[in-house]
């Protein structure tokens, strides 16, 4: 049975819930969940950094040194505000949830979280570490990852929670070597599964995207070398129709408006969030010939 009507609610649970299954990069990065601050775009955010000791030589004449545990931030601006808005009849807003998402929310979600992908992706521009072409080994060989992990050793990157995220060539070529030609498929739908590639490889977590364009130019990284803050955006005054819904860090709003004219439903769908690299030094370009 169709339902009556479907709800904000109804399509912003389908929304949150479709935009944390299709992101990659958002899922590999530093994340700030704190949802209590909601922002406009062009607002600043502080974001707490884990806080870092120096281990001394304990002497049992003088005791123990006393650290002081401070903890580093910075601030992240909310520089990007991702829109999908689309026009619906009485009737589509009438189908079942999961038709009205097939149809038309799963698409335009996917369309905001490639926007969150592309937009972290463009931090590697903040980048000046590399290997490739100028190590020996390319993109198309995952032992690149190699050369990429002595760099973040050699800069004292921690060794837990490095990723590496390539495009769908190397990716290709990668499933194609010896090194990853025997992993199982994990049978998992989810996007964050579908893009890993079955195994650590030479201590990283290797995924792929599509959002890797040609010239390739994959990215090896820490967790805490980029950050991605989101924030929940205000309810528009007097919205009658809307509202705000946050998961795990991932925040949407949905608004809906009524065009008299065309006698149709206006559905907005938006979110608020911001990009940047905390620490360029614990991320290494893979560099193709030609980057």
């Amino acid at each position: 049975m169709a339902n009556s009507f479907l709800s904000p609610d109804l399509i912003a649970t389908r929304a949150l819930a479709t935009l944390y299954d299709t992101t990659v990069m958002a899922q590999l990065v530093h994340r700030d969940y704190d949802a209590d601050f909601r922002g406009r775009q062009g607002d600043t955010v502080t974001v707490r950094k884990p806080a870092t000791f120096t281990a001394a030589e304990f002497n049992r004449g003088t005791g123990i040194v006393s650290q002081n545990a401070v903890e580093g931030s910075v601030d992240v601006t909310l520089n990007h505000f991702a829109d999908v808005s689309f026009t619906v009849t009485t009737e589509q807003l009438n189908l079942e949830i999961e038709d009205f998402g097939t149809q038309l929310l799963d698409p335009a979600m996917e369309a905001i979280s490639q926007k969150i992908d592309t937009d972290l992706l463009a931090l590697r521009d903040d980048i000046v570490q590399t290997v490739g072409t100028t190590t020996g080994r390319t993109p198309a060989d995952p032992e690149i990852l190699i050369d990429a992990g002595t760099k973040l050793n050699q800069a004292k990157v921690p060794t837990t929670e490095r990723r590496a995220v390539i495009g769908p060539v190397a990716n290709g070529n990668w499933l194609d070597s010896d090194v990853l030609k025997l992993v199982n498929e994990s049978g998992s739908t989810d996007a964050l599964r579908e893009a890993y590639l079955g195994r650590r490889l030479f201590g990283f977590d290797p995924y792929w995207t599509q959002h890797v364009s040609e010239p390739e130019q994959g990215v090896a990284f820490h967790r805490t070398a980029f950050a991605l803050v989101m924030r929940p955006l205000e309810l528009p005054p007097g919205a009658q129709d809307a509202v705000i819904m946050d998961y795990k860090g991932f925040s949407l709003r949905v608004v809906y408006d009524y065009d008299i004219k065309y006698k149709q439903t206006v559905v907005s769908v938006d979110c608020l969030y911001g990009t940047k690299t905390l620490d360029a030094n614990r991320a290494v370009l893979l560099e193709a010939a030609g980057s």
